[in-house]
């Protein structure tokens, strides 16, 4: 069950790392749903998410440890 949730969360960190990169490119394309879209904006909100999903993921590993 740890494991399967591990890879989630590690699946959802790659997922955000490639759509900040994406939106460093072309913001428009992963900031859709903003009325104002900046490379800043992609920092803070996929940066933060990415950091977010590495750590439950290693949280997970560390403290589980299976």
């Amino acid at each position: 069950m740890l494991d399967a949730l591990s890879l989630i969360f590690l699946i959802l960190a790659w997922l955000s790392f490639l759509l900040l990169l994406t939106g460093l490119i072309r913001p428009v394309v992963v900031l859709w749903f903003l009325d104002r879209m900046n490379r800043l904006k992609v920092i803070k909100i996929y940066g933060l998410l990415l950091l977010i999903f590495i750590g439950i993921y290693f949280i997970i590993e560390l403290v589980f440890d299976t």
